[in-house]
């Protein structure tokens, strides 16, 4: 797994009895933030074989030849065992660093320093040692409270969003559940805002990839570790790190990890027979498979047919960002007593990031009046968001307003009345038209052609351009209101959007420029990982 135990090389190298020697570094500067498990003072040129790796040798030189070849074999011989780095002392055998040594240390990506003052080794050894073995100390007290924390929160049947909190309380970090298609199930963004957290998402995830179910991506700055158990992995849980993950991390995330796919164990284990059978109708109506066996099934389920109008209804809970997830059972269970409680039969089924119901209502039955009733008693319980689809009259046009209400929710139409108590299809618009054909090779290729410049700008670091430049097409009343939405003064915005231009080679000016853009950055965002994959496979080639 790598742990990292402090301290770094950059950390030994600051001690005081290394300072004091005058240390120069002379290769390998990029690896002073790997860790140290140890130093070892070494006199003879074969000390490899008594080495385990991710130390620091300290040594004179005596023995050192001034054949360029042996240097670069000492060098090499450390380097195959892992080595951390090799601090040289001047003055008994060197005077100044030896060439070869540069240069191989150099070849093969090892530390190496030069002391032009005489120093104690067994001093440094000491003093690097008594913080090594205080910051193994330190981790196991720190995992001794990640233990005593999760093991409290199992046994409390701690929802999502309180694991989470854990975590951030635990560690200071921003904290990410999303699920294996990059879609964010829950977060906790910290002292951070959602915002900067989850800014392009999809495609920042998609391109993280660490070997084993835990592993650290030094270029994101992402530790992660999957979620769920083997065999029936679900999710990934990332923490956002500002630095090397210490070994304290790594136990935090896969503890939480292990939390939440109890807490996911707990919830299949609390689905009745009943959700079990309403999610396999479910599916078998959003795929059109009708069939007399279909009808029959329904029946037997309590759901009428005869005389009857069918509604999709989508609901997701909703996080303090303004995210959703779906937190354990408790969602469905609130539906399903509500519905009953109106007297409306209901297919109940759970996704990935929010709750599908189908209704069966009498014909004739006013759909805004049971809306408003509908969204009225959940929001006594829960803050969701909730959207409706097509009304339709056949049983067998049921897949209609079940992708009708999962494109509102997919298409983030939700978040655009963030006022209403529930939005319907009709008022998604383009969004919900862009989802459904999020997968059109056509529309992938307009929306790469309009923006990828823009998302190649943004992939190098700084502030984002393409959520600007989003925020500004979405924001009515021109740059002014764009400028106080976006927290920036006017000039600040001028000088951004004058960029844009310049990376797209456009005018904003222009009402058909403004229009092409618009639908672009709104496929974008129905797009996700789609566009992620497609954009990676594009760099592949």
């Amino acid at each position: 797994m790598g742990l990292q135990m402090l301290p770094t090389i950059r950390d030994a190298l600051a001690m005081p009895s290394l300072a004091r020697a005058e240390l120069e570094l002379c290769a390998g500067e990029d690896q002073l933030d790997r860790p140290v498990r140890w130093l070892h003072a070494a006199e003879v040129a074969d000390i490899a074989d008594l080495l385990r790796g991710d130390e620091i040798v300290l040594t004179t030189g005596v023995f050192l030849s001034e054949d360029p070849q042996a240097a670069r074999e000492y060098i090499e011989s450390l380097a195959a065992v892992g080595v951390a780095g090799l601090i040289l002392e001047l003055g008994r055998r060197w005077t100044e660093a030896p060439a070869s040594l540069v240069q191989a240390a150099t070849d093969f990506d090892v530390l190496f320093a030069v002391l032009h003052r005489e120093v104690s080794f067994s001093d440094v050894v000491e003093e690097v040692g008594a913080r090594i073995v205080d910051a193994e100390v330190d981790d196991l007290r720190a995992s001794e409270r990640i233990h005593n924390t999760f093991t409290r929160l199992d046994i409390e049947g701690a929802t999502p969003d309180e694991i989470l909190g854990a975590v951030v309380r635990l560690d200071g970090l921003p904290v990410v559940l999303e699920s294996n298609r990059h879609q964010v199930i829950a977060l906790d963004p910290g002292t951070q805002t959602a915002a900067a957290v989850l800014t392009d998402w999809a495609r920042r995830s998609i391109r993280v990839t660490v070997s084993g179910r835990t592993g650290y991506d030094r270029r994101s700055g992402w530790l992660t570790t999957i979620v769920g158990s083997r065999g029936d992995d679900w999710g990934r849980l990332v923490l956002l790190t500002d630095a090397l993950p210490r070994r304290r991390d790594y136990v935090l995330v896969e503890r939480a990890a292990a939390a939440l796919t109890l807490n996911q164990m707990r919830a299949r284990a609390h689905d009745s027979i009943e959700r079990s059978a309403h999610t396999a109708l479910l599916s078998d109506l959003r795929a059109g498979r009708h069939s007399a066996d279909l009808l029959a099934r329904l029946e037997s389920a309590d759901f009428p047919l005869k005389q009857r109008n069918f509604v999709a209804v989508a609901i997701c809970p909703e996080t303090p960002s303004g995210r959703r997830h779906v937190s354990g059972t408790d969602l469905p269970t609130t539906l399903r007593r509500t519905t009953r409680t109106l007297g409306y039969p209901a297919l109940i089924g759970s996704e990935t990031d929010h709750v599908m119901a189908l209704l069966s209502v009498p014909e004739g039955q006013n759909i805004k009046s049971l809306m408003t009733q509908l969204s009225r008693e959940i929001r006594r319980s829960r803050a969701v968001a909730i959207a409706c689809g097509s009304i339709v009259k056949q049983i067998s046009a049921a897949h209609e307003t079940l992708v009708d209400a999962q494109s509102v929710v997919a298409s983030g139409s939700i978040g655009s009345y963030p006022d209403r108590a529930w939005i319907s299809i009709e008022d998604s618009h383009l969004p919900a038209l862009l989802y459904l054909l999020r997968h059109d090779q056509r529309v992938q290729s307009f929306v790469l052609r309009e923006l990828s410049p823009l998302i190649n700008h943004d992939e190098k670091g700084g502030p984002s351009l393409l959520s600007l430049l989003a925020i500004y097409l979405d924001t009515a009343g021109g740059k002014t209101a764009a400028a106080r939405r976006l927290l920036l003064s006017r000039p600040v915005l001028y000088e951004r959007i004058a960029k844009i231009e310049s990376i797209l080679k456009v005018d904003l000016d222009d009402p058909q420029i403004r229009t092409a853009l618009h639908v672009a950055v709104m496929a974008q965002r129905v797009m996700g990982d789609i566009l992620a994959e497609t954009l990676l496979e594009s760099d592949r080639a």
